[in-house]
């Protein structure tokens, strides 16, 4: 590869680190940058911000152009939870709900505790045909859902979603992005979702404090409780305000984390999304073959076509304990032991990983 990832990421040559579901590096060039940031802020006070909101919208131009989406429909949040809780409080209450069972709680509570009407399909093998078949069943008008399940890795295929947007149009496509967004390129405008959410922290590797929310055309009519029946402020620093945005970006936006998260996609932009993609999916096919050949992964995994670069490994406590203790750096999360291979990792780490399991196996 082109870039050098050790010299960016310093701990990857003191670590295995496998843990970017849990939580993405910061790279040393941003790093840089943020001090400098920090360092103006603390030098010139309020004259820091002056040109905060040409910023900003540089910042939110780059986020649409880096994941095709409008500009126009593009709002900086500073989490996910923070912009799927916005775009739920705009819905009708009459909403019906499909989810997948044991999604992320940030999209199942989001959900549940607004009272919707909800149905789940259980997330396994025939996960397309049971979501499908619950359509046809429970007639929802809006679908909510991880792209990549945070436990076990199961993917929704893209092309899946923009099929399933052709054939039922008035379906409301919710997407959690979080587990998703920086693995492969995106086009937002032609996937058929019509609300698609991230926070920066994971696999964007923006730091904390910023997310962003895309919206479709069609998905604004639906947000009936966001269009304000009181005029819009008249405040010269506010006339630039939609009732949209006003919802989504109420008060001041942080330069600091909005400003990482543009750092980071000038990142990936200069490195390309063709080779970060290419990166990810071969070693994650390695590592699904090599996890499969030693039984370590649910049928539900094993059976499908295609994954994720996230798996859940089938292990005990001492097998978890015996990882950290070899500089692994990965996280507990269901019944399994959760690893996730970002662009920055190697075959190295998934030798040393795979190195790991089999002592344990053959002693």
């Amino acid at each position: 590869m082109a870039f050098d990832v050790n010299d960016q990421f310093p701990l990857l040559a003191q670590s295995t680190y496998v843990n970017t579901p849990g939580s993405g590096l910061l790279s040393k060039d941003i790093l840089t940058w943020r001090r400098q940031h920090d360092q103006d802020y603390f030098n010139t006070g309020s004259s820091f911000r002056i040109n905060q909101e040409s910023f900003l919208r540089e910042v939110k131009q780059s986020v649409s152009d880096f994941f095709r989406a409008d500009a126009g429909y593009t709002y900086l949040v500073p989490n996910f939870s923070f912009g799927i809780n916005t775009f739920l409080d705009g819905l009708s209450a009459t909403e019906r709900f499909l989810m997948l069972e044991e999604d992320y709680p940030s999209v199942t509570y989001a959900v549940r505790s607004r009272g919707f009407q909800v149905d789940t399909v259980p997330v396994d093998e025939q996960l397309e045909d049971r979501i499908l078949t619950k359509i046809r069943e429970f007639k929802p008008t809006a679908f909510a859902f991880s792209l990549v399940q945070y436990i076990n890795g199961i993917k929704l295929d893209m092309g899946f979603i923009k099929k399933l947007k052709a054939e039922n149009p008035e379906l409301l496509l919710i997407a959690d992005g979080t587990q998703y967004c920086g693995t492969e390129r995106v086009d937002f405008m032609a996937s058929g979702l019509d609300f698609l959410g991230a926070s920066g922290y994971k696999w964007m590797l923006a730091g904390y404090g910023n997310g962003f929310v895309f919206l479709s055309k069609g998905s604004v009519d639906r947000l009936y409780r966001c269009a304000s029946k009181q005029d819009l402020p008249t405040e010269p620093f506010l006339n630039q305000k939609t009732a949209l945005s006003l919802c989504f970006e109420p008060g001041h936006l942080d330069t600091l984390s909005f400003g990482t998260l543009q750092r980071s996609i000038d990142y990936f932009n200069n490195i390309g999304m063709e080779t970060v993609e290419a990166a990810i999916r071969n070693l994650s096919l390695k590592a699904r073959t090599a996890f499969l050949d030693r039984g370590l992964l649910a049928d539900a995994v094993s059976k499908r076509p295609a994954h994720s670069s996230i798996f859940s490994l089938s292990v005990n406590d001492a097998v978890y304990k015996r990882l950290q203790e070899s500089n692994v750096i990965c996280m507990r999360r269901g019944s399994g032991v959760r690893v996730g291979f970002h662009f920055f990792n190697s075959e190295a780490d998934l030798i040393s990983i795979l190195s790991i399991l089999d002592q344990i196996h053959d002693s």
